[in-house]
């Protein structure tokens, strides 16, 4: 693991001045302080939020300071809102630089015991899972698209996740929550390579000030450590980092945790098989697309191309071909 103290978590601002930075939740508390930071340091801020007025309020204090943002009332579980917020994005900014699905809720359900109505079991609400998951796979999945739109070759394009230490261990009573932040790690860890292939961060923040109410006497973490953490994982320049968790224990710094950092027993035995498939993939993609092409436009060559692009990829990789071959033989 590797610490990065107070004093560097906004070392690479200069990146994001003219920058595009889409925010849900941005109205308070972890989202209200990003919003600033990222004004602060020139990027075009455009918040979502279900509290319009709370929303146009940080907007107005941005503008107040000199900065630009934008704001719409939004509901993130509902899909016509998220669309709306990243047009607006688009309709004024003409880019999406920076998205950070940052509204969540606590639990709001008692998942532990069965509760009954005339003799019958009560279906218990899930809107902790539709907030803190549904809602961020929503726009996770539009992040994909608005990122690229008038994308050049080397922009800074970044989803900045908000996970949580229920993201690493279960919480007590806590049960949708812990699933819906597990599920935020495991989401990062499932879409990195399609996102880099795209040019793409994605990174996972794990605050443990969730843990307060049940761990008394602990330090409350500061917000603005947080939203340093979000802006330094959305700016670093290191692709080696891309993918990688941030952990913000209570009594600081944040500390780095390296994708290599999951690989260990069963995990690093699943690793290397996956990595055997994974490594070749970008070029398993350009021939994809050639291949598409050809099967298109040059329908007497589809099978003579098909057979070229099959053989030029397994040469390319008969090694990490022929490794996992032998593995899946001899287990």
């Amino acid at each position: 693991m590797t610490a990065i103290p107070d004093d560097k978590l906004f070392s690479y601002g200069h990146r994001v001045k003219g920058k595009v930075v889409v925010i849900t939740g941005g109205a308070s508390g972890i989202g209200k302080e990003s919003a600033l930071r990222f004004a602060e340091h020139g990027a075009k801020v455009v918040i979502g939020d279900l509290n319009g007025p709370g929303a146009q309020a940080v907007v107005d204090e941005i503008e107040a300071a000199g900065g630009t943002a934008a704001s719409i009332k939004c509901n993130v579980v509902v899909w016509e809102d998220l669309v709306a917020l990243f047009e607006l994005a688009i309709s004024k900014y003409k880019a999406v630089d920076i998205v950070i699905p940052n509204a969540g809720i606590n639990e709001r359900a008692d998942f532990d015991t069965v509760r009954f109505k005339d003799g019958k079991p009560v279906q218990p609400k899930l809107t902790t899972m539709d907030v803190n998951l549904n809602a961020v796979l929503y726009t996770v999945h539009l992040a994909q698209h608005y990122l690229c739109v008038n994308k050049k070759e080397g922009d800074l394009k970044a989803i900045v996740l908000i996970g949580s230490v229920a993201s690493w261990v279960g919480i007590p009573s806590g049960n949708i929550y812990s699933a819906s932040k597990h599920a935020i790690l495991g989401l990062m860890r499932a879409m990195y390579r399609s996102l880099d292939v795209k040019g793409i961060r994605i990174s996972v923040i794990h605050p443990f000030f969730a843990v307060r109410l049940f761990l008394a006497g602990i330090p409350m973490l500061p917000v603005t450590r947080i939203a340093g953490a979000i802006f330094y994982s959305a700016t670093d320049p290191d692709p080696a980092t891309n993918a990688s968790s941030w952990l913000l224990p209570d009594d600081g710094p944040v500390w780095l945790i390296e994708k290599e950092r999951f690989k260990f027993g069963v995990y690093k035995m699943i690793d290397q098989r996956t990595n055997a498939v994974f490594k070749g993939a970008k070029g398993f993609i350009f021939y994809k697309r050639l291949f598409t092409d050809i099967w298109q436009n040059t329908a007497p060559v589809r099978y003579f191309g098909f057979a070229v692009a099959l053989g030029v990829y397994a040469w390319k990789n008969q090694e990490q071909i022929s490794t996992l071959v032998n593995q899946y033989l001899t287990k």
